[in-house]
């Protein structure tokens, strides 16, 4: 059991890298060309805090069946990323479009290093 939930969260882990990096380049590219956040932006947004919940909860399953990270920093990334994104959105949500866009693709670019720092200090095989 703990194979395939040790698998499932380094897979998620990659899959988080990717959709914060598109995040990253879409809202930067719509800050830059002055556009408002769309809906299809803040939904994956969302869907992107979302996924790093279920990342934790997959990591702390693991922790809970004996495995633990080589460095124990790994869960420092992990809690900044949990609660950095919905802290973010919720901040944005009163204030106007352009300081939404260029904080919201900032939180991505933000996050996308910490997700690539939590990849690099989980599990050792």
């Amino acid at each position: 059991m703990v194979g395939i939930l040790a698998f499932l969260h380094a897979r998620l882990a990659i899959a988080l890298i990717a959709l914060a990096l598109v995040l990253a380049v879409w809202g930067s590219y719509g800050y830059l060309r002055h556009r408002a956040v769309t809906g299809g932006f803040r939904s994956t947004y969302v869907l992107l805090a979302a996924l790093t919940a279920f990342q934790g909860f997959v990591g702390l399953a693991v922790m809970a069946f004996g495995e633990r990270p080589h460095y124990l920093l790994h869960l420092v990334y992990g809690v900044f990323a949990a609660v950095f994104l919905p802290g973010v959105y919720a901040y944005t949500s009163r204030g106007t479009r352009d300081r939404e866009a260029v904080l919201l693709a900032a939180a991505c670019w933000i996050v996308l290093v910490a997700y690539g720092r939590g990849y690099m200090t989980g599990l050792v095989r």
